[in-house]
């Protein structure tokens, strides 16, 4: 298990993740959400030993990170920005890899290699952009480490190649038990693939749940009055989200459908409907300043 707990990282005077906590079990696949910048890669590079935190600890299996080699061998992390030697092919960062990785797969490699239809004798950087990271994919899983950490390796990737990646994650997770975390700033990427979803805004965590329990905890709802509202009738209400048309209230709440409609019945509303909640809708109601009145930028 990954446990990370009140962890801080900072960059001279800037704060790039604040005490920011999280855990991520054996054999799920954690989708990290967020928009650019915010921290999601810092996250990763301190989780992997790249940097150590500041304040906070990250521990696999109780064993600090960052002071120990042995579990950093069983962690790879395919960053974004992607590097391999000059003029190295796939089967030379094999290699490369199987000096550090003690359970690196050859034959997992010419499997996969078969798969994604990449020639492992061929320069990786004549590769385009997406066959340079669908090779990083395919060394990821050959090196067999217990946790992987893709930093938004989804980017260019085309559809059917990305169909490919996510069913063999979750067969190489479901066969090894092992510990995934996928970063990424769009939700449709994460939600075929992940089972537990963090969004990470204003340099912390701000939802940390399973995906099959996030939708059945919130809810969207229409509400009309017979007389106009105004915001402050709703001062005693925990909504996330409010939106005034008249007689129309349009707001979601945190809670499950019949717990938002037995506390919006207290205003007596001539109607009122209840709606679920996509994960789109949900990520913006959790990011703050998203939304902007256009009106008074163009008017």
């Amino acid at each position: 298990m990954i446990e990370i707990k009140g962890v801080t990282k900072k960059f001279g005077s800037f704060t790039a993740i604040e005490n920011l906590s999280l855990k991520v079990g054996n054999g799920s696949v954690y989708g990290l959400v967020g928009y650019n910048g915010a921290g999601k890669t810092t996250l990763l590079k301190t989780i992997m030993g790249i940097y150590k935190a500041d304040e906070g600890s990250i521990t696999v299996d109780g064993v600090e990170t960052f002071d120990s080699p042995d579990i950093k061998k069983k962690m790879f992390f395919a960053p974004d920005d992607l590097y391999f030697e000059p003029y190295s092919t796939i089967n030379k960062m094999a290699k490369f890899y199987s000096g550090y990785y003690p359970e690196f797969s050859f034959e997992t490699l010419e499997k996969l290699c078969k798969v994604f239809g990449l020639d492992k004798d061929k320069r990786i950087n004549s590769f385009s952009k997406g066959m340079q990271r669908q090779a990083e994919l395919i060394l990821a899983i050959s090196s067999k480490p217990e946790i992987i950490l893709f930093d938004e390796n989804f980017d260019g990737l085309d559809p059917a190649k990305r169909n490919l990646f996510n069913k063999m994650i979750i067969e190489y997770v479901a066969e090894t038990d092992s510990s995934v975390i996928i970063s990424s700033h769009n939700l449709h990427e994460l939600t075929d693939i992940c089972d537990h979803i963090g969004l990470i805004n204003g340099k912390r965590i701000v939802l940390d749940c399973s995906v099959d329990d996030i939708s059945a905890s919130r809810c969207k709802f229409r509400l009309v009055f017979a007389d106009e509202k105004t915001e402050e009738d709703f001062k005693d209400i925990p909504y996330k989200k409010f939106n005034k048309d008249g007689r129309i209230i349009t707001l979601s709440m945190a809670v499950d459908a019949e717990e938002g409609e037995e506390i919006l019945r207290k205003l007596n509303p001539l109607m009122i409907e209840k709606f679920p909640q996509t994960l789109e809708e949900i990520f913006l109601d959790e990011m703050e300043g998203s939304d902007y009145d256009f009106k008074e930028i163009f008017g």
